[in-house]
């Protein structure tokens, strides 16, 4: 019992030391990927298949690898958990709204408006294959991504803050991480539900590690200026003098 205790006081110090704008962008993004996922990209090749989660999914790793890189795997962990519990209350909400009687604006078709009305319902109330699948395949990403991104930077003994340090680790746990949460969610879902065959699930998912890895690579340096200015704020000190059981000065 004080073990569980310990460990809700320390999640509740996380959650202040975080500041509460990477928090937020992070939390948003989570639940915007796996909505905006309802939207197919159109490209002129049938082996490869992208939709628009892409467009915010490379920021969910982005955050997760600046809060490894200061607080470590495990808060970057729970952070992630928290994230997608958030998520699936949201989930929960915009479901009990889909089964409210009433009209959305867009449906206004004469002629379609039962039909656009019920897609549209469908499309927020979530299906929940799609909603397990992606929740799995996040969860599971997630924790090859912070882990692999804490064991990386363990290599770098000598200048384990300098920007190699930095950018190795993250593009490199960026990369098998988002591999692993495509994968993942294409072997739950794509395959099952959609008749992918296994080939169709490794090429997507490695174009669109690619395609995501590409996104993140061009806001990394900003992840690594954050990381810095984190270190010399002492952002977390509280957290950081809790989890190693000494008195904090601030």
């Amino acid at each position: 019992m004080n073990r569980i205790k310990k460990e809700l006081a320390e999640f509740g110090l996380l959650l202040r030391s975080v500041p509460g704008a990477l928090t937020a962008f992070f939390v948003l993004s989570v639940f915007a990927m796996n909505l905006l996922a309802n939207k197919s990209i159109n490209l002129p090749v049938d082996w490869l298949a992208l939709d628009c989660g892409i467009l915010v999914s490379w920021f969910a790793f982005l955050a997760m690898d600046i809060t490894t890189k200061h607080f470590g795997a495990k808060a970057a962990t729970e952070l992630s958990i928290f994230a997608i519990l958030v998520e699936l209350a949201f989930c929960l909400i915009f479901f009990f709204a889909s089964l409210i009687a009433g009209t959305w604006g867009e449906s206004y078709v004469e002629g379609s408006e039962e039909t656009i009305n019920n897609a549209l319902d469908g499309t927020f109330g979530g299906t929940w294959y799609v909603l397990l699948g992606s929740t799995a395949a996040f969860v599971v990403s997630a924790f090859v991504n912070n882990f692999l991104n804490a064991g990386i930077g363990r290599l770098f003994v000598k200048r384990p803050d300098g920007a190699a340090a930095y950018f190795c680790r993250s593009y490199v746990s960026t990369a098998v991480g988002q591999f692993v949460d495509n994968m993942v969610f294409a072997l739950l879902v794509s395959h099952f539900f959609f008749g992918w065959s296994f080939l169709q699930c490794v090429t997507c998912s490695l174009t669109g590690m690619i395609v995501e890895l590409l996104c993140e690579a061009l806001f990394s340096g900003a992840g690594f200026a954050v990381c810095r200015k984190w270190k010399r704020d002492n952002v977390g000190e509280r957290y950081f003098a809790f989890r190693e059981g000494r008195e904090c000065a601030q």
